[in-house]
């Protein structure tokens, strides 16, 4: 299995993950971290996120239809308080 592969991004900031990776780890959910010099994407399962609150799930809050970010960053900020 290929373990590297070079992606381009869409005009939106979208990547595809291989169709062999998605296969492989069986999620459609992932975990994206932002360290120093490189971005750090990790399968998850959502039934066991352990330290990690789902602040927003499209299918669950919103009849399966995304949000804006601003409204997004307002969740955020309400659970912060």
């Amino acid at each position: 299995m290929i373990t590297k592969t070079i992606q381009k991004s869409t005009s939106r900031g979208q990547i595809t993950l291989p169709v062999a990776w998605r296969k492989r780890f069986n999620t459609n959910q992932f975990l994206m971290e932002a360290e120093e010099s490189f971005l750090k994407i990790v399968p998850i399962d959502t039934d066991d996120l352990g330290e990690y609150e789902v602040v927003f799930d499209a299918d669950r809050d919103n009849g399966g239809k995304g949000i804006l970010g601003t409204d997004l960053i307002k969740m955020i900020r309400e659970i912060d308080e």
